[in-house]
């Protein structure tokens, strides 16, 4: 891992589950210029393991607590979806600047809240998509936006697999249930249409605009069998380029997701693995100024600590965002939303009109 810088931003983890556990934690620990400063969760026996675990300087069983703390200059919310804006909108008005799970939110009106709140504090607000940090995708996009010229066709797909439980149960370390965990009313599970959506589709939209750019609007078709979910969704892009993603869940095969990019002077291939593999997509970049493929290593493939060191350059040093911003954020609720409905409806959906929850 890099040496730790000598400036070093200062951060507390909303939330001690699975994905603060598997990612957040280590990343933060694991960073360059960044420390896992303080832990907050109500639950007091799992933040304590996880405060024995981990060693933050200071550990919160009051969010509000954490946020008053002066030393915390930026919270990463890693909770249940249906809370990520209000836990945000708390943060930015405390001074903090936030890097929030993906999806940002779940419904359109809630995330325009948070974008309001992001502009009223000038505090950063950065999304966890963090397969923008997967070295593989990178140069799929440097070369999109340097040498591909007019991009004619993107083709994206995101397949769950069957058998990912005992993949990541494999890869991760174990991770520690609390007994007194906050929930939103109701089990998110219980409409599996919208819980993979959010949980997956988030991923394949934000991926297909950060490869692709804006989409205009999506027309999709989903069909459920023997338990699995599949849609097939055309997107018109604002580029003008013709766009297919494919969110399956799950499918009766390993893991399955990449794309596929035909543009002027050349073409991408890609394979992206499960991320828990913390293993860079393989990229195929072809030129046909030279007839030849190209292929990055990408050896450095966690993801999770390059988003967090992204986030603090941002912050400390004025760096461009590589990350998702809140528009990016925003967007791929709008994507998502409009996908649900033109799912329902049959027809297609536009997403500047599109309002509601995914």
């Amino acid at each position: 891992m890099p040496e730790k810088e000598d400036r070093r931003l200062r951060i507390g983890v909303l939330g001690c589950g699975p994905i603060a556990q598997a990612a957040h934690f280590e990343a933060c620990t694991k960073a360059r210029n960044a420390d896992l400063f303080a832990i907050c969760d109500v639950d007091a026996g799992l933040r304590e393991r996880m405060r024995a675990t981990h060693a933050p300087a200071k550990a919160y069983g009051d969010y509000g607590a954490m946020l008053a703390d002066p030393d915390v200059e930026a919270v990463i919310i890693a909770i249940a979806d249906a809370f990520h804006v209000k836990s945000s909108i708390d943060a930015l008005r405390a001074g903090k600047h936030v890097l929030c799970e993906k999806p940002l939110g779940v419904a359109v009106e809630e995330v325009e809240e948070l974008r309001q709140a992001a502009v009223e504090t000038g505090r950063l607000v950065q999304v966890g998509h963090m397969k923008r940090f997967d070295a593989g995708l990178q140069a799929a996009h440097a070369f999109i936006s340097a040498e591909m010229g007019q991009m004619l066709a993107f083709k994206g797909w995101y397949c769950d697999s069957t058998h990912r439980y005992a993949m990541t149960d494999a890869a991760q370390p174990l991770i520690v249930a609390g007994r007194h965990v906050r929930r939103p009313p109701g089990n998110p599970k219980a409409d599996l249409q919208r819980y993979y959506m959010l949980a997956h589709g988030s991923h394949l939209v934000d991926t297909a605009r950060y490869l692709a750019g804006p989409i205009r609007s999506v027309e999709a078709r989903l069909s459920e069998r023997f338990g699995a979910y599949c849609w097939f969704i055309d997107v018109d892009f604002a580029s003008g380029a013709l766009g297919h993603l494919d969110l399956t869940v799950a499918v009766r095969m390993d893991w399955h997701e990449g794309f596929q990019i035909y543009g002027e002077t050349g073409s991408v291939l890609g394979r992206t693995y499960n991320p828990w593999y913390f293993k860079s997509s393989d990229v195929e970049i072809f030129r046909e100024a030279d007839a030849s493929w190209h292929r990055v290593l990408g050896a450095d493939g966690h993801f999770y600590r390059r988003q967090v060191e992204a986030f603090a350059d941002s912050i400390l040093h004025g760096a461009p965002m590589t990350g998702a911003d809140i528009e990016d954020g925003i967007a791929s609720v709008r994507a998502m939303a409009a996908i649900a409905q033109s799912a329902a409806s049959g027809r297609p959906v536009a997403l500047a009109s599109v309002s509601g929850s995914v």
